[in-house]
């Protein structure tokens, strides 16, 4: 395995980490007396050591969780699944994405960038992968946990 497929690995176990750890960041806010939830921007920065805001929820509870994940440039996942659907907006940056049966097998040729607003919708066992290419990427994940991520061999 070349230095480059083994640096793509371990990019790839740390992109998918939050997926199935609870994040380090656990800084979600709290509702108030009335049951609302409000978080400023600046609320939504991920803790210094963390890529993650956790807004609702988790991923390995049940129930709708709501979080943000900052990509950093050049990182990315291979080939992967969720048991469960995923609903997924680009908050900044250019989010380049492989969606569907042809994205078993990675190939960064056949990847497409979606701008930030951009919305996705991967139902469950939807393959798929991703990449922050030249810039830092945020994007916004929601979903129903607990939710179970499998990594496609390559």
């Amino acid at each position: 395995m070349t230095r480059a497929e083994v640096m793509r690995w371990v990019c790839c176990a740390c992109v998918l980490t939050p997926f199935i750890v609870p994040p380090a960041s656990a800084q979600a806010p709290t509702p108030d007396e009335h049951g609302f939830i409000v978080a400023e921007p600046e609320a939504m920065v991920p803790i210094e050591g963390s890529r993650s805001v956790r807004l609702l929820g988790a991923t390995g509870e049940p129930g709708m969780y709501v979080m943000r994940i900052t990509f950093a440039a050049g990182s990315g996942t291979k080939p992967h699944f969720h048991d469960q659907a995923r609903y997924i907006t680009v908050i900044e940056g250019t989010w380049w994405v492989a969606l569907g049966p042809e994205a078993s097998t990675y190939d960064p040729d056949k990847m497409r960038p979606l701008k930030p607003g951009s919305f996705i919708y991967e139902p469950p066992n939807g393959v798929h992968y991703d990449e922050a290419r030249d810039e830092d990427v945020t994007v916004q994940i929601t979903g129903v946990g607990p939710v179970k991520t499998t990594r496609l061999e390559q």
